[in-house]
């Protein structure tokens, strides 16, 4: 069984360090990295203990090889881009997004029939060139065929991220399961990125407050594209927001605070800011989504014009 990872950052690394023990992987990523983990190995800590792997991490993939499953864990803006290269490759695949925001399926559903989305509910950071900290294990890792239904190449992707350590569960209602993860993207990741503070500090009031207006005009977006979302009302989503994930998950730093902090552009516009363009489609308000796709953006601007 082969697996190829376009794209690897923490996320595609670390889930290559685990795959690794069960099936041929190779992870994509840029020149540099990827020669100091083919030396040096990549260690993966936190979470999922300590310790180094050893796979082919390269900078392009090798010829000749067929892959059954590639796993696609570039940023949400870069999926055009990353599709129109490696085109070969994902025409003769099954292609595994493992992205985060809403829309990056879509764009994979025009280079191939065989999409698979992915829901990735751990927290990853990566520390240096060849170290990623598995920083929060808040759940399974679901899989269905995009944009609905499951076969057996669903089914035995699941199986084969259980026996590498990684707990996963495949479904027939993958496209609920994306608008439920970009959910807690929405109430998360943007306010963390504009407050800079980890998650642990966002239930308190004034931010708590921000979350809340988020948090019911995405029920209400939801509701008006057909979608189920995992909990019945937005009070039962924050009561599990403040009571189970926020509390697993205290310490981490969000991938978009790291984003900014890294000067690098932001994923607001897949999460909030497609939360808006669906709103507008149904003629509903998003106000709160729409000014913290806005602030983020303005940060992310501010980051990338200062001086290095």
């Amino acid at each position: 069984m082969n697996v190829l990872i376009l794209g690897a950052g923490a996320v595609g690394l670390g889930i290559a360090a685990k795959l690794s023990e069960v099936v041929n992987v190779t992870a994509i990523t840029r020149e540099d990295p990827a020669r100091t983990i083919s030396e040096q190995g990549l260690d993966l800590e936190g979470a999922w203990g300590s310790r180094t792997y050893w796979f082919p991490c390269c900078s392009r993939p090798p010829s000749g090889v067929h892959f059954d499953y590639t796993l696609v864990s570039t940023k949400a803006y870069s999926t055009q881009e990353v599709c129109q290269s490696y085109e070969g490759l994902l025409r003769d695949s099954d292609v595994v997004s493992l992205q985060n925001g809403l829309g990056s399926e879509e764009i994979i559903s025009g280079f191939s029939n065989r999409v698979i989305g992915g829901v990735v509910m751990s927290g990853y950071i990566r520390q240096d060139e060849h170290t990623v900290c598995v920083t929060a294990d808040a759940g399974e890792t679901f899989f269905g065929r995009f944009p609905t239904g499951m076969d057996s190449a669903v089914t035995q992707l699941a199986e084969i991220f259980n026996d590498a350590g990684i707990p996963a569960r495949a479904t027939g209602d993958i496209k609920d399961r994306l608008w439920s993860k970009n959910l807690i993207s929405c109430t998360l990741n943007p306010i963390s990125a504009v407050l800079g503070v980890r998650y642990g500090m966002l239930t308190r009031g004034p931010a708590w407050l921000i979350i809340s207006g988020i948090t019911r005009e995405i029920f209400q977006v939801a509701g008006a594209e057909g979608v189920t979302l995992q909990w019945d009302t937005p009070d039962d989503y924050l009561a599990y927001l403040k009571n189970e994930l926020i509390p697993v998950m205290s310490t981490h730093t969000s991938s978009m605070l790291q984003d900014i902090r890294c000067r690098r552009r932001t994923e607001v516009g897949f999460m909030n800011g497609a939360i808006t363009k669906f709103g507008e489609k149904h003629g509903i308000a998003t106000p709160y989504n729409e000014c913290l796709t806005n602030m983020v953006q303005f940060r992310e601007q501010e980051q990338m014009d200062l001086p290095v």
